[in-house]
């Protein structure tokens, strides 16, 4: 059984975590696109370092308090399409597309079948 406060500390910690995450590893294409690749590279770890340090906790939060090893993983999944559309759209400028629609149901799919009976 899913400790309901564990549950919701690992989702707020890994929304936060994927902010950092998707910055690092998209936001260069923006901002840094002139730039030596190994440059990007340096910034991206150093935001990354961000990632980690709410990640880490994250997981073991989620662990600790119910979480199968698979259910973390396909929470996370859904925490990064959900950070990453937004992003997507409104940072990088990309147009919405129905595809985000089919992905996110694809992944509610999961959500049901790796949560079924927990």
């Amino acid at each position: 059984m899913i400790n309901f406060t564990a549950g919701w500390q690992t989702v707020v910690l890994l929304l936060l975590s994927n902010v950092f995450m998707t910055f690092a590893w998209y936001g260069h294409l923006k901002n840094l696109s002139a730039k030596p690749w190994w440059i990007a590279a340096l910034l991206s770890w150093g935001i990354a370092l961000f990632e980690y340090l709410l990640q880490v906790p994250a997981n073991r939060i989620g662990n600790e308090g119910g979480f199968t090893l698979a259910q973390l993983k396909i929470t996370q999944e859904v925490v990064t399409l959900a950070v990453f559309v937004p992003f997507s759209m409104l940072y990088m400028g990309q147009g919405f597309r129905t595809d985000f629609i089919w992905a996110g149901l694809c992944l509610m799919g999961a959500v049901y079948f790796i949560f079924r009976g927990a």
